[in-house]
């Protein structure tokens, strides 16, 4: 019988990157011109698995939101590893935005995954495995159709694919 090959799709993060890319966003906006003078501030809620940005108006705000994602990009985080929970008022006439965390797939997402790969009709097996996807199949080809139509789908989590076998 042939050997099985597997891989497991996940949204795991390297939380390494991702302080790095905090750091970096602290270190430019402190040397930019726009926001001298101005209150700004990068706080990560570690157990919350918030990130919070303050800044002095919306205009800043956002400028701080794109250079929070410029800097996840460079570090090889996707951009959907942040999701917009609220924009809000702060203290001291501030605007306050608060980012949940995306490190996992949804069951409701990982279920779509697993149908879709069905539908491609290839011999492969796709199994939900707590907050990943197992998918197996006898043929390394077969497995990376698989990973490119998941690739080109559209999906909320940022998606990472791991021990190949």
């Amino acid at each position: 019988m042939a050997k099985e090959h597997s891989f497991d799709i996940t949204a795991k993060i390297d939380m390494q990157d991702f302080k790095n890319a905090i750091n970096l966003v602290d270190r430019e906006v402190s040397n930019r011109y726009d926001f001298k003078g101005t209150t700004f501030e990068v706080t990560y809620n570690e157990k919350a698995k918030t990130l919070v940005l303050i800044a002095s108006s919306d205009n800043k705000l956002d400028a701080l939101k794109d250079i929070v994602i410029a800097k996840f990009l460079k570090q090889g985080l996707s951009s959907k590893v942040l999701d917009e929970l609220k924009v809000e008022d702060s203290s001291g006439g501030n605007r306050k935005m608060t980012f949940k965390v995306v490190d996992y797939i949804e069951s409701k997402e990982a279920k779509k995954i697993c149908a879709d790969i069905k539908k491609l009709k290839l011999k492969v097996n796709a199994q939900i495995e707590g907050d990943s996807i197992r998918v197996k199949g006898a043929k390394l080809d077969e497995l990376q159709k698989v990973i490119a139509m998941v690739k080109d789908g559209d999906w909320e989590a940022p998606l990472v694919f791991e021990n190949m076998r």
